[in-house]
C-alpha cells in the first residue's frame, strides 16, 4: 500500500474513533451537541489524532486507553477553530469548504459550542482511565494535554496572535506565537503518544521537540499557502493574514526565506526522528507530507 492510500485507510479509522465519543444529539440542549458534532465532522486531515497514533506505534506499545486522547486532541483542535472564525477573531465565513460554525448556528452557539468542545475534550480523556493498567500514564497525559491546551501552550500563543494583530511582530514573538498557537497541539499529539506507548522521559523529550519544529515549518508553510495557493484547492479564504494585517514569516522574511525556514525545520525534525532507536517509516512520511503540503 503506497502513503496516500494507507494514509486514507488510517483517517477513516480516526473517523469512526471520534465519531464513537461524540455527543448523542438530544435533549433540551441539542443544539449545542448539534454546534459541536458539525464543528467536528466538517471535514479535516485528523493530523493530530494520527501524529499521536503513529507516535505511540514507534515505541511499540498501543491500548485502549490511546482512542480517548486521540478524541480529545481533536476536540481541542477543533474549538480553537470554531473561535478562530469568530467575527472577533478572523471573522471567516467559509473553513475546508464548508460554512463555519458561527455562519451556521450564530456567534453566541459558536461561543458555547468552542467552549463545550474545550471542556468535552477533557471529559472524553478522563475515560482512559477506565481502559489502562497504567493510570499513572494517563494521569501524566492529561496534564500534558492541559498546559499544552492553556495559558503556557495553545491559548497563550493565541493571545499573543491577537493582542499583535495590525501590529509590527518581531521574529522572536512570531516564534513565540507558532511555537505556541500551532505547535503545542502537536506537541501534546506526539508526547502523549510516546507516553502511552512507553517511551522515557528523554525520548518524550524528543518527540516534543520533533512536535515543536513540526508545528513551526507547519505554520510557515501555512503563511506561503496564504500567499502562492487558492481558495478551492486550500478549503478556506486565501488573503486572510493581509486582510487581518497580521505579520507572518512571509511578510517579515519574503517567500524565498520563508521557503527555506520550513526547509530547515522540517530536516531537524526528521533527523531527530531518525536518531530515536525506534523506526516508524509511515510517520517519517507523515512528518514530511505535512511541511511539504499544498493545502
Amino acid at each position: 500500500m503506497n502513503f496516500k492510500d494507507e494514509m486514507k485507510e488510517k483517517v477513516g479509522e480516526i473517523e469512526k474513533i471520534l465519531k464513537d465519543f461524540l455527543p448523542e444529539e438530544t435533549g433540551f440542549q441539542k443544539t449545542i451537541f448539534q454546534a459541536m458534532n458539525y464543528s467536528m465532522l466538517a471535514g479535516g486531515k485528523r493530523l493530530r489524532p494520527l501524529l499521536m497514533q503513529e507516535s505511540c506505534r514507534l515505541f511499540g506499545r498501543e491500548g485502549k486507553e490511546l482512542g480517548p486522547f486521540m478524541a480529545a486532541v481533536e476536540m481541542i483542535h477543533t474549538s480553537s477553530l470554531v473561535h478562530d472564525d469568530l467575527p472577533a477573531m478572523d471573522a471567516d465565513e467559509y473553513r475546508r469548504g464548508k460554512k463555519t460554525t458561527w455562519a451556521v448556528y450564530g456567534e453566541d452557539m459558536a461561543i458555547l459550542a468552542g467552549d463545550a468542545l474545550m471542556i468535552y475534550a477533557f471529559e472524553t480523556a478522563a475515560r482512559a482511565f477506565k481502559e489502562t493498567d497504567r493510570p499513572d500514564l494517563v494521569g501524566a497525559c492529561i496534564g500534558i494535554l492541559a498546559e499544552k491546551t492553556g495559558i503556557y501552550g495553545m491559548i497563550g500563543g493565541q493571545t499573543v496572535d491577537v493582542e499583535l494583530t495590525g501590529k509590527p511582530v518581531p521574529e522572536e514573538k512570531l516564534d513565540f506565537i507558532y511555537r505556541l498557537k500551532t505547535g503545542a497541539l502537536l506537541e501534546a499529539s506526539f508526547m502523549i503518544g510516546a507516553v502511552l506507548g512507553g517511551a522515557d522521559k528523554g525520548q518524550t523529550a524528543v518527540m516534543g521537540q520533533v512536535a515543536s519544529d513540526v508545528g513551526l515549518a507547519f505554520q510557515i508553510q501555512d503563511d506561503i499557502l496564504d500567499v502562492t495557493s487558492t481558495s478551492e484547492v486550500l478549503g478556506k479564504p486565501v488573503g486572510s493574514d493581509e486582510k487581518n494585517e497580521k505579520t507572518t514569516y512571509v511578510t517579515l522574511k519574503g517567500l524565498s526565506a520563508a521557503k527555506e525556514q520550513v526547509e530547515f525545520y522540517s530536516r531537524r525534525a526528521v533527523e531527530a526522528l531518525n536518531g530515536l532507536p525506534f523506526k516508524n517509516e509511515f510517520l517519517n512520511q507523515l512528518v514530511l507530507a505535512l511541511i511539504t503540503r499544498e493545502n
